[in-house]
């Protein structure tokens, strides 16, 4: 049985400087690149919207943070980020790339957001995330990555579902926060779906 460490969307775009700025978002990139090395395989999770996106506040004539129906599901309007083939859709600076086994893209169905790395949001197409790890036999899955109250907490709640032992390594993440008390929030709704919440150093100083 083999374990991986997943990454969820370390993107430019989530960076302090990037167009959905998460804070200190740049500083889990030193923190990941210590992990990396313990894990035999390393997937790495990208949003990959296409341009004009329906989640974008620009698409909808909406301001950034407006709530709107789509297709039934209510959808937050986002800035402009992770388009495809944009410097804002890459890795952030110095993260290790070259350990990256897998890289899977979300969001790329321009009527539906995907938070979760498994799923879109309304859960009718699948990444194919799952597929991959259960044809690695890999059953356990240590998530870091941006934001914690976004798309880590949905892939996390999402990877439970499906059967995968899951813990997340809270000093390798930062959230959005756009409420206060997200984050806290976040961290209690993955505790209570089965998460197991650990540091950095639980496996660095193994």
């Amino acid at each position: 049985m083999s374990q991986a460490l997943l990454l969820v969307d370390v993107q430019n775009d989530f960076s302090p400087s990037g167009a959905l700025p998460v804070a200190e978002g740049d500083k889990i990139v030193p923190v990941i690149n210590q992990l990396i090395p313990h894990f035999d395989h390393v997937i790495a999770t990208k949003d990959w919207h296409p341009a004009g996106h329906s989640s974008f506040a620009s698409s909808n004539n909406q301001a950034v943070g407006d709530v709107i129906v789509l297709d039934g599901t209510p959808q937050i309007m986002w800035p402009d980020h992770c388009v495809q083939g944009t410097e804002g859709a890459e890795f952030i600076d110095g993260l290790n790339v070259g350990a990256i086994t897998q890289i899977i893209h979300k969001g790329t169905n321009p009527n539906i957001d995907s938070y979760s790395g498994f799923f879109d949001n309304q859960r009718l197409q699948a990444t194919g995330l799952a597929e991959y790890l259960n044809a690695q036999d890999i059953k356990e899955l240590v998530i870091v990555g941006l934001a914690t109250d976004y798309c880590v907490k949905f892939t996390a709640i999402d990877a439970v579902s499906l059967g995968f032992k899951t813990s997340i390594v809270q000093d390798a993440c930062r959230g959005v926060e756009m409420a206060t008390g997200d984050v806290e929030s976040a961290w209690k709704q993955m505790k209570q779906a089965g998460c197991k919440l650990v540091q950095s150093r639980d496996f660095v100083n193994q």
